[in-house]
């Protein structure tokens, strides 16, 4: 197996680190090298690398457009993004042109070998800062998706909620609050609309999912 490497990154002395580096591995070679945008699409073409480390700053294009024009118009070719940026905003529009692997320069040499190996496989790739990064953030935006569907929610509603995922009727909800049947009819019809649920199995199955009872007062 010999995996063709094409480097872009407009630092000549980074350019020479990763030779360094990757000349070491037998199934590695460096067929070229580009330090512009313009540069790494003529070579791209010329040379069709299995694989592409791509800085995200590079002259011309930024790396995120080289990306999406590799990966559209040479899909044999796996982009590998090496990069100082640990922003989610980077992450996020690396992984979405396409890009195979996302490694921060600062990171061991180990960690981008073995982003270079998944994407020649067709495989995801991403250095150990970089995975727990997106799975904070992927928790954060979670947590955010949850509190949204709640915030029309009101505190009676999660105890109505509460008591037919227990499969009391509206005339038992009714006593156990204090509230007439009638009202306690009007928050069920009323919470299936906000949620744009069809029935009350659908109410009891989201309270489970959601432990609504720890969030009921």
């Amino acid at each position: 197996m010999t995996i063709k490497v094409l480097l872009v990154d407009d630092h000549a002395v980074v350019r020479l680190g990763l030779n360094t580096l990757l000349s070491d591995e037998r199934e590695i070679i460096i067929v070229g090298e580009a330090a512009n945008a313009d540069q790494a699409m003529k070579l791209v073409d010329l040379l069709k690398p299995d694989v592409v480390i791509l800085d995200i700053q590079i002259p011309g294009k930024n790396g995120i457009e080289v990306c999406k024009s590799i990966v559209s118009q040479y899909p044999n070719s796996k982009v590998v993004m090496l990069t100082s940026h640990t922003s989610d905003e980077f992450i996020t529009q690396a992984i979405r042109a396409g890009a195979s692997g996302y490694v921060l320069k600062q990171v061991g040499n180990e960690e981008l070998l073995r982003a270079i190996k998944a994407a020649y496989a067709g495989e995801m790739a991403f250095d150990t800062q970089t995975t727990t990064q997106m799975v904070k953030t992927y928790k954060k935006m979670e947590k955010e998706a949850e509190d949204s569907i709640f915030a029309d929610i009101s505190q009676r509603e999660l105890q109505v909620m509460v008591l037919v995922a227990e499969g009391q009727s509206n005339k038992e909800i009714g006593k156990k609050l204090n509230l007439s049947e009638i009202t306690i009819r009007n928050y069920v019809s009323n919470i299936l609309s906000k949620l744009n649920f069809r029935n009350r199995i659908d109410i009891a199955r989201f309270a489970i999912q959601h432990h609504l009872e720890e969030k009921v007062d």
